[in-house]
């Protein structure tokens, strides 16, 4: 299996058996499915959607160019019969202030980077919905193999307990001896419980992450607990979290967020000249005439923001380097964790369950031929019981191990 980065699509087809997040009834779906659904119908992926509208909205405020204002005004205006002589006094103008600093372009910059910013904290806001998807996704089928195994595993017990009773009743064991296999019961029918618990609040969570309102009893999905062997190696997986991972890439848009606003305040510290134009006609004489007003920055220079925005943007430089590094830590630690998470599924696969079985199966053997004690038959029974659903706890958190991967490195891992 090749390495590939994960891309999350932004317009997303209709599901299968789903409709808006709001009701399920169909086929069983797949993991893809799942995650198809949830980033269509998910709230909290909506909610952020929305607002990285609301943040592209305001480059349009930045790049809004300043208001003329317009000025009407008359004085000495005589009421009643004309005077040939009167004073009346007219005035119209208009006056418009002009920036300089290029601060326009800086907002605009500014405005256009803390979109960038966003939208990247959008994508890992996904990103980590699609882990919990897929863990949920993962546990939901590790209930219901749980609920199998428990399943058959009290089965095959309660043939066992009907075989006792054959032989209690033909008098090779006794009441105490039959007792005691019979009580075993009680851990194989606690198993099934549990596991059809387990089940159900799967389904239920894993319906709430898709954006289900009310979960359906016949939510189902299709898929194994077996993963595949990855191809990928570890320094394969560090060069794909430093180049793809979305909170490594805001920070670096916080950068940029900051340079851009430490110009804009650099810029916000010249003074922007107001020019204004006017005509009068006061009597019977007509005028024209212009001003230009410069505010003197003697004082106020914007000097506070300019030293503010400097700290902001060192500030920045230092969390994306700590940023880099955590990245790389978590992506070292998830790699260990897959590693060992591998060798312990290995293990049980390969040598536990088998030897629990036959255990198991040589021990019912012996002790229905009265060759060996009940508490050894019943000891080897409850060893079977946990092994098999401890064998089960390994594969499912080997693959959380590769999905943790998948998230750390921001690549599929897992197809």
């Amino acid at each position: 299996m090749s390495l590939s980065t994960t891309m999350l699509p932004q317009a997303l087809p209709p599901a299968p058996a789903y409709s808006s997040g709001r009701n399920y009834s169909g086929a069983p779906l797949t993991l893809n499915q799942v995650l198809e659904i949830a980033h269509r119908a998910n709230p909290a992926l909506l909610s952020a959607a929305q607002h990285l509208s609301a943040v592209h909205a305001q480059e349009i405020t930045a790049a809004l160019r300043q208001n003329p204002t317009g000025t009407l005004s008359s004085q000495m205006v005589t009421l009643g019969p004309g005077d040939p002589n009167g004073t009346e006094f007219y005035l119209a103008g208009v006056q418009r202030l002009f920036e300089r600093g290029n601060k326009r372009q800086l907002r605009l910059d500014t405005a256009r980077s803390t979109s960038a910013l966003t939208g990247f904290q959008l994508e890992d806001q996904r990103r980590q919905i699609d882990l919990s998807i897929r863990q949920a996704f993962s546990r939901m089928l590790y209930a219901e193999d749980a609920v199998a195994i428990s399943r058959e595993n009290l089965d095959g017990y309660r043939k066992t307990v009907a075989l006792m009773k054959v032989r209690l009743d033909a008098g090779d064991i006794d009441q105490t001896d039959f007792d005691r296999v019979d009580l075993q019961l009680a851990g194989f029918d606690s198993d099934l419980e549990n596991a059809t618990l387990a089940l159900r609040q799967g389904s239920i969570a894993l319906q709430t992450l898709i954006g289900l309102v009310t979960p359906s009893d016949s939510f189902a999905i299709v898929g194994t607990l077996d993963p595949p062997n990855i191809t990928s190696t570890l320094d394969d997986l560090r060069g794909s979290a430093l180049a793809n991972r979305p909170d490594l890439k805001a920070a670096q848009s916080q950068v940029q967020v900051n340079g851009a606003a430490l110009k804009l305040a650099v810029a916000n510290g010249t003074a922007d000249p107001t020019i204004e134009a006017e005509y009068e006609r006061a009597g019977h004489a007509n005028s024209v005439g212009a001003s230009v007003n410069i505010p003197l920055r003697l004082f106020d220079r914007n000097q506070g923001e300019k030293e503010r925005a400097r700290y902001e943007l060192e500030s920045s430089r230092l969390a994306l380097t700590a940023t880099g590094q955590q990245v790389l830590s978590e992506v070292d630690s998830a790699w260990a964790a897959y590693l060992a998470a591998q060798t312990q599924s290995e293990r049980y696969r390969s040598k536990y369950l088998a030897e629990a079985a036959h255990v198991r199966d040589n021990l019912e053997f012996s002790y229905r031929n009265g060759n060996t004690t009940l508490l050894d038959y019943l000891s080897a029974l409850s060893d079977y019981r946990q092994v098999n659903l401890a064998a089960l706890n390994t594969r499912l958190q080997l693959l959380l191990a590769l999905e943790q991967l998948n998230y750390v490195a921001y690549a599929e891992v897992i197809p």
